[in-house]
């Protein structure tokens, strides 16, 4: 990594011991602090890899286009004017506005990378290329830059040039076809899981990069999908259906692997998850109920039979939840050691001591609503832990601070820029 501002080598510890309590936040920067990223973007898988390197000190430099910017800017809600969405998504960055289709963007943009670390695009395949921009002449330039390149399907393979988007990178992975009940039309994620789980690979996947870079002093190209990821979740599936000829299909709540686990509905109308896969919380779980003799039915005696007998097991658990509200349900499962949880909404979330105590969700100052309530840093760190330290930024918020400051244009140079629209 780069040395950092205040002569700490990148990736360092800058603070010893814990976070004081009651400490804001924005005083610990994070691990990454030094990390020069630009992020070329759009949407949300890219968004998401540089969102969780922001929260933990990366300098993160978000290159927009200068006519509308990310298109994650037009997302509804809107709050102040801003779509909700890019307030959360691109806290901690800074904007500058960049046309790299112009050869004069082209050329801004290898004097940025002369300075960056790390770059992220999600262009489709090819893209960079026409622009003169491909990642060979990037690290041809800057040998030491991570270029993380995420498409729908890759940057090979017989469907690399097709335009990919979450939605059908979920249909493809093998998800979908198993999400849903046996009765129902496949479903697809109520989230752009696909983009977000791609950005969290992308994340992880740069990290190992500069992992490799400490000690070669080499930057690479790394290749994410959106489908892969996902792909690489469905563990066993593959390799049952080949090996065993069993097909995953749609299961509704249940796991086709173990039992019980599914959601009972409690008297008042409301849900809880129960999870007693292992043989010593079924136990719990069973004299929980009422019932401590069912660990020795043979219908029930052993995970293998309890799947063979999910539906005499599930009806016994759900006719003892619906005779009873959902607190006493969870007061007596988790007095019983039983592992057991309510099914929450986002007004439920927020009353809940546990997300609080675990600062889930963060009050964070904003230029149009004063402060604005989001999701908190995740994960905890005890030594360098991350902050919200900057909302996400308006279009080109940082092109004086980032095209005078850092590539030490002058006002006669921005002006003329923006005069071939350049900027």
């Amino acid at each position: 990594m780069r040395p950092r501002r205040d002569g700490l080598t990148g990736g360092g510890i800058p603070y010893a011991g814990r976070v004081p309590p009651n400490t804001p936040m924005t005083t610990f920067p994070g691990p990454l602090l030094g990390l020069t990223v630009l992020d070329l973007s759009t949407i949300v898988s890219g968004g998401i890899t540089t969102s969780m390197l922001a929260d933990f000190g990366a300098d993160v430099v978000k290159i927009e286009h200068p006519v509308g910017g990310d298109p994650l800017r037009s997302w509804g809600p809107f709050a102040g004017g801003q779509s909700i969405w890019w307030k959360v998504m691109s806290r901690n960055k800074k904007s500058i506005t960049l046309n790299l289709s112009r050869p004069h963007g082209q050329q801004i943009l290898i004097d940025l990378v002369r300075q960056a670390d790390v770059l992220v695009e999600n262009f489709r395949p090819g893209t960079l290329e026409k622009w003169g921009l491909g990642p060979d002449r990037l690290l041809s330039l800057c040998p030491s830059l991570v270029v993380l390149r995420i498409s729908g399907f890759g940057q090979t393979g017989p469907y690399r040039h097709r335009p990919g988007f979450g939605t059908i990178a979920e249909a493809m992975s093998g998800l979908v076809a198993m999400t849903g009940f046996p009765d129902s039309p496949p479903l697809v994620p109520p989230i752009p899981l696909a983009d977000e789980v791609a950005g969290l690979t992308g994340a992880m996947a740069v990290l190992m990069a500069l992992y490799h870079r400490r000690d070669s002093g080499r930057g690479q190209i790394i290749d994410v999908s959106l489908y892969e990821p996902l792909f690489r979740l469905l563990i066993p599936y593959v390799t049952q259906y080949h090996t065993l000829g069993i097909q995953a299909g749609r299961t509704g709540n249940v796991f086709p692997d173990a039992a019980p686990r599914n959601l009972y509905r409690a008297g008042d109308g409301t849900w809880i998850a129960v999870s007693a896969t292992s043989q010593r919380v079924f136990e719990r779980l069973a004299a929980a109920i009422g019932r401590p003799d069912l660990p020795e039915d043979p219908r029930f005696c052993d995970n293998a039979a309890r799947v063979r007998n999910r539906d005499a097991l599930d009806g016994l658990i759900g006719e003892w939840m619906a005779a009873r509200t959902q607190d006493e349900i969870l007061t007596r499962l988790d007095e019983s050691g039983a592992v057991a949880g309510p099914v929450y909404d986002v007004p439920r979330i927020l009353r809940d001591p546990q997300y609080a105590a675990r600062e889930n969700i963060i009050a964070a100052p904003d230029p149009d609503l004063k402060e604005i309530r989001m999701v908190g840093i995740i994960p905890k760190f005890s030594e360098t832990p991350g902050a919200v330290r900057t909302p996400g930024p308006r279009l080109g918020e940082h092109n004086r601070e980032i095209y005078e400051g850092r590539l030490g244009l002058d006002e006669h140079e921005m002006a003329h820029l923006r005069t071939e629209e350049v900027i």
